[in-house]
C-alpha cells in the first residue's frame, strides 16, 4: 500500500514578498513603541495625556463604571496601528484621486489654484482659518469622495428584528450597505452620476442630492461616522492647496484608470502625473 501525504509548503516556506512583510512589520512595531515609550516618560506634564496616544496610555488603568477596564501595550499598538490605516491611509487614497481627477479636469485645477491664490497666496503656507474659505476645493474633494470613495460598503449587525420600509429584517442579520452604488445612482444624482462635476455641490452636500439626504456616505452615517473626517478634509485641503501653489499636473501618458477593490478603492496601477513647476 502507497500512502501520499499532502504537505502545504505555502505555510512552511516563506516568498520574499513574506519577509518583506515581515520586516515591515516588525519596523511598524518597533516605531509604535519607541514612540509609546517615549510618551509615557513624559505622561507627568498635562499636555501629554490630550491626544489620542495620550489618551490611550491613560485607559490602560481607566474605571468604568466600577469595573476596571485595562488595555495591554498590545492593544494600544493595534489602535496606532489601525487609526493609522484608517486615517492616514485613506487621506492619501483621496489626494491621489483629487490629483488624478484635477490633471484631467484642467479648468477645475485652474479655478482651484485661483482660489488658493486668493485666499493663501504664492507663497505662504495655507493657514486653518482660511481653509473654510476654500469652497471650490471643498466641491471637488466632495466629489471626488461621490466617484471614489475609500470604502465602497458599510456593514452592520442589527441586534433585533428591525422594519425598513415593506421589508421585515431579522434579527442578528448581516447588513451590506453599497456605498459606491449609491454615489452612482441616477434616480439621487441624475443622469450625470458617472461624470465629474464637482459643481454639483455648490449648495452643500444636502443640496446636491435629489431625494435622498442621506446617500451621500464617504465617511459612513450615524452614531458610527468616521470621527476622523474632519481632520481628513482639512489634512486633504492643507495639502492639496500647497500642491497647486507650486505646481500644475497633467495625467502620465503611461497611465492606466484601473480602480480595484481591495480593503479600499485604490489605483492598482497607481495615480501616475507629470508636474510642471510653476514660475
Amino acid at each position: 500500500m502507497v500512502i501520499f501525504f499532502f504537505v502545504n509548503c505555502s505555510k512552511i516556506v516563506k516568498s520574499s514578498d513574506d519577509h518583506k512583510s515581515d520586516e515591515l512589520e516588525k519596523r511598524i512595531h518597533d516605531i509604535i513603541v519607541e514612540t509609546i515609550n517615549k510618551r509615557e516618560k513624559i505622561m507627568s506634564h498635562e499636555d501629554a495625556n490630550t491626544d489620542f496616544l495620550g489618551q490611550l496610555l491613560m485607559s490602560k488603568n481607566n474605571i468604568i463604571n466600577s469595573q476596571v477596564y485595562q488595555l495591554s501595550t498590545q492593544d494600544i499598538i493595534d489602535e496606532c496601528k489601525t487609526f493609522y490605516a484608517a486615517g492616514d491611509g485613506t487621506t492619501s487614497l483621496l489626494l491621489s484621486w483629487v490629483v488624478l481627477l484635477l490633471s484631467i479636469h484642467t479648468e477645475w485645477q485652474e479655478r482651484a489654484r485661483d482660489e488658493v491664490f486668493q485666499i493663501f497666496g504664492k507663497e505662504s503656507q495655507p493657514r486653518f482659518e482660511g481653509l473654510a474659505k476654500l469652497k471650490t476645493i471643498s466641491m471637488i474633494i466632495n466629489e471626488t469622495l461621490r466617484l471614489y470613495p475609500p470604502g465602497i460598503a458599510i456593514i452592520r449587525k442589527n441586534k433585533q428584528e428591525v422594519t425598513l420600509g415593506n421589508l421585515t429584517v431579522p434579527g442578528n442579520t448581516i447588513l451590506h450597505v453599497p456605498v459606491l452604488a449609491l454615489h452612482y445612482d441616477h434616480d439621487i444624482w441624475g443622469e450625470d452620476a458617472h461624470l465629474f462635476k464637482p459643481e454639483r455641490f455648490s449648495q452643500g452636500i444636502s443640496n446636491a442630492m435629489k431625494n435622498n439626504p442621506l446617500a451621500y456616505m464617504p465617511f459612513g452615517f450615524g452614531p458610527r461616522n468616521c470621527v476622523g473626517s474632519n481632520f481628513a478634509m482639512n489634512t486633504t485641503k492643507v495639502t492639496l492647496a500647497m500642491i497647486l501653489q507650486h505646481y500644475r499636473f497633467t495625467p502620465s501618458p503611461n497611465y492606466v484608470h484601473s480602480p480595484v477593490h481591495i480593503t479600499k478603492l485604490i489605483p492598482k496601477n497607481g495615480v501616475q502625473v507629470m508636474l510642471l513647476a510653476l514660475k
